[in-house]
């Protein structure tokens, strides 16, 4: 290869790291816009909450320590991590769901897109970073189990998809919550 394919290979790196961070130092602003477009699309996805379901509450308690580290990082490898969660609730059995396809589609979407974009950002090389992920991933993980187990022990059934898609709006209206913090 001649020194001008490896400067234009050179001006190709920069420029998609430069796009890169670009959109790294965006990416709060990305988030606050997935997340509103993610809360409309539940919504959107079903009706009312279903009066039948209202005896059948069940409180998961989500880990709201998981969101609270001070370095910007760790906030984003934890969202990001929530994200991946709650697509793989909403990647499973919904047939007994009856909610809008198309909906549930474009929220599955909106959250591959932001899981993508929030791996390109994340520092993943230090030490530092990788430990309060575990310690987050752990108590994510293990809160995430419940609304898994709940859907399994209900047999998937409309109520426990009801009760889960209001967890998972309180969950993005905590996120919502510290990127906003997080801004200021």
């Amino acid at each position: 290869m001649n020194a001008l394919g490896l400067t234009q290979i050179g001006l190709i790196l920069l420029c998609t790291t430069t796009i890169s961070s670009l959109q790294c130092n965006h990416l709060p602003l990305q988030q606050r816009k997935v997340i509103k477009k993610s809360l409309q699309l539940l919504d959107k996805m079903g009706k009312n909450f279903p009066r039948q379901c209202l005896r059948e509450k069940m409180s998961f308690r989500f880990p709201e320590q998981v969101l609270k580290p001070r370095q910007k990082e760790i906030v984003k490898v934890t969202i990001e991590e929530i994200f991946q969660h709650i697509f793989y609730i909403f990647s499973k059995n919904l047939t007994l769901a009856a909610w809008d396809g198309t909906a549930l589609e474009q929220f599955q979407n909106g959250l591959y897109q932001q899981i993508e974009q929030l791996e390109a950002c994340i520092i993943k090389k230090q030490t530092h970073y990788f430990q309060s992920k575990e310690v987050n991933r752990l108590k994510l993980k293990k809160y995430f189990q419940k609304i898994d187990c709940f859907l399994k022990d209900k047999q998937h059934n409309l109520c426990s998809w009801e009760i889960s898609r209001a967890e998972m709006r309180r969950c993005l209206q905590l996120i919502d919550k510290v990127i906003r913090k997080l801004n200021n």
